[in-house]
């Protein structure tokens, strides 16, 4: 097996890697049965542009909408990845499903960070990975890769073309990668739909892609497990940054007595 450290020289080096067979089978029949559901009850349909494709299903905020994706965020062969590319201190940025129907066609090349205003290349502020929920082929719509451009001094341009690699992987494998990496879904040429979830974290003291506080209500964020309370925004950065009065707010979520943890803000 290869190791966290081996994964994220790779994501160093090439900007991305591929944890193969990282996700039990029975876990993965959990999720594409609850994507499935989330269809039929929400009666998703294609949206209308071509970022987010015209032949493609998504669903968004996830972790509102059942309890078993809960257990993706904090999968123990991702994370770790993960919290070593950004840090222990990284947030759930978004979590959506993303079905690419056939007769999709490519979706043009972006880097995740490129709404971020700041000079490129720059450390990693946005770790992104796509759970392969079924096979992942370079006719299927796998994604599409531009290796190494996560060094680059800039975002590609909207229909820019560049030479790329289908991340081809196994259903149950993990594509991670910097958000950098200059990227996009492929074309499915095939007669069988490809379904991915996009599992996408950032930096702890960045504002996140989807608002989880207001996303995620209450009564659900209380069930989460400890670190994924961390993982949505229910925590400090660096025991500082995302302090109610000095405390945590965990505290509001449990309602319970506030605890100081915090002190005097601007100390050093």
């Amino acid at each position: 097996m290869i190791s966290v450290e081996e994964h994220v020289d790779r994501v160093r080096e090439q900007g991305y890697c591929i944890i193969e067979d990282a996700i039990a089978p029975a876990l993965i029949d959990r999720l594409v049965l609850a994507i499935d559901d989330l269809h039929a009850r929400l009666s998703v349909t294609p949206a209308a542009n071509i970022f987010e494709g015209t032949s493609t299903l998504r669903v968004y905020n996830l972790l509102a909408r059942a309890r078993v994706f809960e257990e993706v965020p904090v999968h123990d062969r991702v994370l770790p990845i993960v919290e070593q590319v950004l840090d222990r201190g990284c947030l759930v940025s978004s979590l959506s499903s993303i079905t690419i129907l056939p007769g999709e066609t490519a979706q043009p090349l972006h880097a995740d960070d490129q709404l971020i205003p700041l000079p490129k290349p720059h450390v990693p502020l946005v770790c992104n990975t796509m759970w392969a929920l079924t096979d992942f082929t370079e006719a299927n719509g796998a994604t599409r890769l531009a290796p190494k451009t996560h060094l680059s001094d800039r975002s590609p341009e909207l229909g820019e073309s560049i030479e790329t690699v289908a991340a081809e992987m196994r259903r149950g494998s993990v594509l991670v990668w910097n958000g950098s990496l200059w990227h996009g879904g492929g074309a499915n040429r095939t007669s069988e739909r490809r379904i991915g979830l996009a599992m996408n974290y950032c930096a702890g003291w960045m504002r996140q892609q989807e608002n989880q506080q207001l996303g995620i209500p209450r009564e659900i964020a209380k069930q989460f497990s400890p670190r994924l309370r961390k993982l949505v925004g229910y925590g400090l950065y660096k025991r500082l940054l995302g302090h109610v009065d000095k405390c945590s707010p965990t505290d509001l979520l449990d309602e319970t007595p506030p605890r100081v943890v915090v002190g005097v803000v601007g100390e050093t």
